[in-house]
């Protein structure tokens, strides 16, 4: 199932998106969905199983422009 780490500034993404590839973690840039309700960001995208390691990633880094992860149910996302 589709995640994503969803944040304001499109450089804090970016930076996100990039340590979680060190972390092994396949991450893509995907624009934020409307449900996100933050504007023109962008997300950081991947996989489920790989929750763990990102919520580590995310947290050990403390983006300021962070709002939360959403998860992919049907056709739209909503926020764990």
């Amino acid at each position: 199932m589709t995640l994503l780490a969803v944040f304001k500034s499109r450089a804090q993404a970016l930076d996100c998106i990039s340590e979680l590839r060190k972390e092994g973690i396949p991450a893509q840039p995907v624009s934020n969905p409307p449900q996100a309700k933050v504007g023109c960001g962008i997300s950081a995208r991947f996989e489920d199983t790989f929750l763990p390691r990102a919520r580590r990633a995310v947290s050990k880094k403390n983006y300021s422009s962070f709002v939360g992860f959403m998860r992919k149910v049907g056709n739209v996302y909503a926020y764990l």
